[in-house]
């Protein structure tokens, strides 16, 4: 039902702006309703931040109403400029050709395209884009637009002060509306959801489907998602944090989540997962009460590790996991899995055929401690591991047959300082 839609969107934090809310409960009330978001191919993955908004794009079909999921072939190629400060870097027409089918299939994962009573549809600005005149692009859409309201739009104006702004970019919030309509048109859609960066290229397009066919349309933001240290979510030290595993491992993800700093998990919570609110509730106060267990962080990894990789991929991660910090036995993890975990953790490499250092020269080699003198003060004190097995001398060094899958070791320095080393 709408009305418990949208209380369990506001319960979440989920809703920033609306048109008319009134006017947008009776919408979706009245009938089951056609909404779409844009993502565009700026890279090969969608990555985290997408995932906030396309977990609402899921709440809404779950709640009846119907996806249009449209993937940005066109404002691909041309580049938005909300929250930049620069222009972006065009990529050339087969790159943005491909992402776009890596996008597509991304979010068929996350939206029930056949077996629905309102099926998702994949839609790309592209189909209706393309085929129009830059005569007619600027005689049958440009001619609704006024360049004063343009300029005043913060996305605007902000790059404005900082420097100026092509008109390639310029253009983008005539495109995004372009959108709306066309979609509006072929599939009567009545709803355009996004990010709150996206509130004034939303409200262009009610504008043009208002100009243009008379009729009404409403939108909904969602609030773009920050850390509680004032950071961009879904970034670490080693950049974004992508839905494509080949991009961010399994057991990368899985760790981001494991690994959030305790003030983030309520929100997070709310934000992402599909538990309900007693559950979300009960998991809050155990981690309130003893954030120590991490309980919450382990429940949303899971949760959101089996969303976007499936259980198998969860079970592995948390296989590699337990093992790494001997819970279990490194013997039992493939060797994918294995190389994906130990390439998240600081390390060093050996040219394959040289004799391998002692686990002293090792340790200091992988940067965890910072000289000799440490790591053999760690073997002293009885927190040196090798493949989570004791290190009492500090002359030992490894043999080829510690060597796991005949190319790694993993080093391990009191209960979670944990280094690897490969064979190469």
């Amino acid at each position: 039902m709408t009305s418990e839609l949208l209380a369990d969107l506001e319960w979440r934090g989920l809703i920033a702006q609306t048109t008319d809310r009134e006017s947008l409960v009776k919408q979706l009330d009245t009938e089951p309703t056609a909404f779409y978001i844009g993502f565009d191919p700026t890279a090969p993955s969608l990555h985290l931040g997408n995932l906030v908004v396309l977990l609402v794009m899921r709440r809404f079909q779950l709640a009846g109403h119907k996806p249009l999921p449209l993937v940005g072939g066109a404002t691909g190629l041309v580049g938005d400029p909300s929250g930049r400060n620069e222009e972006r870097s065009l990529n050339d027409t087969d790159v943005v050709e491909q992402w776009v089918g890596r996008i597509r299939h991304q979010l068929s994962k996350f939206l029930d395209f056949e077996g629905a009573s309102n099926p998702a549809v994949m839609t790309n600005n592209l189909d209706w884009t393309q085929p129009v005149s830059a005569l007619e692009f600027l005689r049958d859409i440009g001619k609704h637009f006024s360049v004063n309201q343009m300029l005043s739009k913060d996305s605007v104006s902000s790059r404005l002060e900082s420097g100026g702004i092509s008109y390639t970019e310029f253009s983008y919030q005539v495109l995004q509306a372009f959108d709306f309509l066309e979609l509006y048109r072929r599939h009567n859609c009545k709803i355009q959801l996004g990010g709150s960066d996206q509130w004034g290229n939303i409200v262009a397009g009610l504008d043009l489907i208002r100009k243009v066919e008379g009729a009404t349309a409403h939108c909904l933001t969602i609030p773009l998602l920050m850390k509680s240290d004032g950071t961009k979510f879904g970034k670490t030290a080693g950049g974004s944090v992508w839905l494509d595993p080949e991009m961010t491992s399994p057991y990368a993800f899985y760790q981001f989540w494991l690994n959030s700093d305790d003030a983030d998990i309520p929100r997070y919570l709310k934000v992402f997962s599909f538990k309900s609110h007693e559950e979300i509730n009960e998991l809050i106060s155990l981690h309130e009460s003893n954030p120590g267990a991490r309980e919450a962080h382990r429940a949303l990894a899971r949760e959101m590790t089996t969303l976007v990789h499936g259980a198998g991929e969860c079970e592995g991660a948390e296989r590699a996991a337990k093992a790494l910090f001997g819970q279990a036995e490194l013997t039992d993890l493939d060797e994918k899995t294995l190389a994906s975990a130990l390439s998240q953790l600081p390390g060093t490499t050996i040219p394959a055929g040289e004799p391998i250092p002692t686990w002293v020269d090792l340790l200091t080699a992988s940067g965890v401690v910072d000289s000799k003198s440490a790591a053999r003060r760690i073997i002293k004190e009885g927190g040196a591991y090798l493949n989570n097995v004791k290190v009492a001398s500090e002359d030992f060094a490894p043999s080829e047959s510690d060597l796991l899958f005949g190319r790694f070791l993993l080093l391990r320095k009191g209960k979670r300082d944990l280094a690897a080393v490969e064979i190469k």
